[in-house]
């Protein structure tokens, strides 16, 4: 059974210090156990060894007290001047004096009752772990000097760890896959043991004696920096998830236009059940579940109650089968009353016979499918924006004062500065690179924007439809706009580039790059963070390499690891699923896994260094699939990059060679063949070692969607095509 190395630490007084962090990170409390378990400057060697097997474990999962900000106070302290200053004058006080600053402190209140948990998964029980079970003995502060603390550890089941996060009373905090949303909380990495080691040493010999014998000197000494990583984690809020149920089982359907209607019922619903069964909490109840008198510190802690309308097929109906409760887990409500609240709601005819109810849901998969992450958002029901309303048009009087065109791409225009509003109310701080506006759906089945007014608070010309591009993958449920809490703003993710990575070149590249150059030095790139997000030991994929276990090419007809694409006419570098170049073998389901992976090893990476190309300076970017000239569907494609020919056939000349090669990677890749008369070679040119490439033009009957990139230089971006009017050299 999987352990876990659970450390539980106490504060003698509930009071932290620390700046930056809450709560305290996973490197804070590795740095105490060093200090704690040190004997003067030296840790002892078990210690050492326990805190290197730590430092190689994934981040932990926090549990933390519930807290709120204390009273600001300056405290005068002097700085780390004070060896220079005596250097001047011999007088302690005037020394002291002269370096004096203001320092501006605000301690985080929490009940000292509650330990901090700190929960490591170590798998098998390992005979270091009871060094830090010792260490952890020896704790006596954690954060600044005033925190004095203790710790408790203790190697347990993972199932027992679970049991004592869910009774912890606090908020858990989970170490996200992949970033996006959340706090960024420094933790241990390989190598941070040693360099913390460096750092002690460097603070000991900050003043070294440098000048000359005339003219001798103290020189400061900057002690090295602690080796440690930034770690993505947020407090996911409870979820639960209610079927719309008959009284036969069967679901019940609400329409998707009256979702606030639904909100609304189900709400005050549960609202009374809550304060009937419990009327102390029903100042908790009116605040936190219906909303009144709540003011803005209380919105990160507000219920949500979202519809879940039917989508997952070209063919579903979107009509609203579930509902799921969203409560933060900083809500004072607890969560199992709110679920047995929301298990009484029903609606009954006169006779009160029940017609439809709620009951706690035993499938989950359809609220996951809004629970998603993904850089792609597009609403199912519009966002409320008030400062961007549209004009209203009197249906009587249409022909009199009808929009032009400009008035329209204003107001689209003002939605979309509104949408970013809205992003910033509801907490979302990654950034938005493109939001669009309107008021038809995005779906076959959903329905206009101003259908959503009836019955609800909100008119019909403050609801938009939006699609939102971010810059980096969000994670749901998204709810947004002033109606999020009646069931409107909800958004779905519809990656339409879902198996690509892509960047932009915002500055750094030299003219005349070649593209090829640039590729290989992505690809050496992205398998270098990919190894740094491996465990120790562990082997690359052959998804990110391209080879197979024994080292050798992953070979066969079906390409089944990532292709790295260096266009450079367009100053980007994007990284291709294979499933997104070959429309048969491959399927997104078997290499979903690893292309996650390596996509989330890429998150961050803002600088590639490509030798004689340049330092690029890098910056995500979305894909906009219905006009990006490598995937919009075209008829026309040309060349991007030189095409290098498979096979070898040398009873052909080459402009035949060229048209047999392609045709044959065509049919390889499922595409559609052109006529022979409709593959025009613009060049053919032959290598030093009689190797064939060219550039060409391919005419298919019908138009045809990207990506195409095909021949044996495919992976390291050689047969590159794009819309033959957006071609181009590189």
């Amino acid at each position: 059974m999987t352990q876990v190395l659970l450390v539980a630490v106490r504060f003698h007084e509930g009071r932290y210090h620390g700046t930056g962090d809450w709560p305290p990170a996973p490197a804070r409390l590795f740095q105490a156990l060093m200090a704690g378990a040190a004997r003067g400057a030296v840790v002892p060697p078990d210690i050492q060894e326990a805190l290197d097997w730590l430092e190689r474990l994934p981040p932990p999962v926090i549990a933390a007290p519930r807290n709120f900000p204390g009273q600001a106070y300056t405290g005068f302290v002097p700085n780390n001047d004070l060896d220079a200053e005596l250097g001047k004058t011999s007088d302690m006080g005037k020394a002291t004096a002269a370096i004096r600053v203001g320092k501006s402190i605000r301690p985080i209140l929490f009940d000292a009752g509650s330990p901090i948990l700190y929960c490591w998964p170590i798998g098998d029980s390992d005979a270091r772990a009871a060094a830090l079970l010792k260490a952890a003995d020896g704790l006596y502060q954690l954060g600044r000097g005033i925190d004095t603390a203790w710790a408790e550890a203790a190697v347990v089941d993972a199932d027992d760890a679970e049991k004592r996060l869910a009774g912890h009373g606090g908020t858990v905090h989970r170490p996200l896959t992949g970033g996006g949303m959340g706090r960024d909380l420094l933790c241990p990495r390989s190598g941070s043991r040693a360099s913390l080691t460096e750092r002690f040493e460097g603070m000991r010999k900050r003043f070294r004696t440098g000048g000359t014998n005339r003219k001798p000197m103290r020189v400061f000494v900057q002690p090295p920096k602690a080796l440690l990583a930034k770690v993505a984690y947020d407090a996911l809020p409870h979820r639960l998830i209610f079927d719309l149920r008959k009284a036969d089982n069967a679901f019940a359907s609400w329409p998707l236009s009256a979702v606030a209607a639904l909100v609304e019922a189900v709400r005050d619903k549960a609202a009374d059940r809550l304060c009937r069964a419990a009327p102390e909490l029903e100042d908790d109840v009116e605040r936190y579940l219906i909303g009144r008198g709540a003011t803005d510190a209380d919105k990160a802690a507000r219920v949500h109650i979202a519809p879940i309308p039917s989508i997952g097929h070209e063919h579903a109906d979107m009509a609203v089968r579930r509902v799921a409760v969203y409560a933060p887990q900083a809500c004072p409500l607890r969560v199992d009353d709110l679920a047995w609240a929301f298990a009484q709601v029903f609606w009954a005819d006169e006779d009160g016979v029940i017609e439809r109810e709620l009951r706690r849901a035993d499938d989950d998969r359809m609220a996951g499918r809004f629970d998603r992450r993904g850089k792609q958002w597009q609403s199912v029901t519009p966002l409320a924006l008030p400062m961007a309303r549209r004009r209203r048009i009197d249906p009587s009087r249409q022909a009199d004062k009808p929009k032009a065109g400009a008035e329209r791409v204003d107001e689209e225009a003002r939605a979309a500065r509104a949408v970013r509003q809205a992003l910033r109310h509801a907490g979302i701080r990654t950034p938005a690179a493109k939001v669009r506006a309107q008021r038809e759906p995005f779906d076959r089945h959903g329905e206009r924007a101003e259908v959503f007014a009836s019955g609800a608070r909100f008119p019909k010309e403050a609801l938009w439809h939006v699609d939102i591009a971010f810059a980096e993958p969000v994670a749901g449920p998204l709810l947004l706009g002033n109606g999020r809490y009646l069931g409107l703003g909800l958004m779905r993710p519809s990656d339409p580039a879902r198996g690509v990575a892509a960047f932009v070149i915002t500055d750094g590249l030299v003219g005349g790059a070649a593209p090829a150059a640039v590729a290989q030095a992505a690809r050496r790139a992205m398998m270098a963070r990919v190894q740094n997000s491996l465990a120790q030991g562990e082997k690359l994929p052959p998804y990110v390499s391209g080879h197979a276990e024994d080292g050798g090419p992953a070979g066969g007809s079906v390409h089944r690891h990532v292709a790295v694409i260096a266009d450079l006419l367009r100053r980007r570098i994007l990284y291709i699923a294979p499933n997104q170049l070959q429309r048969r073998g491959v399927s997104w389901r078997d290499i979903r896994a690893d292309h996650r992976r390596m996509a989330c090893a890429l998150e961050g990476m803002d600088i590639l260094r490509a030798g004689k190309a340049g330092r690029l300076a890098l910056a995500p970017l979305p894909i906009d699939m219905e006009n990006d000239p490598l995937f919009a569907p075209s008829r026309v494609w040309e060349s991007v990059t030189e095409y290098d020919v498979t096979r070898h056939r040398r009873r052909l000349g080459d402009e035949e060679a060229l048209r047999a090669d392609i045709t044959a990677e065509l049919e390889r890749c499922g595409w559609p063949l052109p006529p022979p008369d409709a593959i025009g070679v613009l060049a053919a040119r032959r290598g030093p070692r009689g190797g064939l490439s060219g550039r060409l033009r391919l005419t298919f009957a019908a138009a045809q969607a990207g990506p195409l990139l095909i021949g044996r230089t495919a992976h390291k971006g050689g047969g590159l095509f794009a819309h033959c009017e957006a071609s181009g050299e590189n």
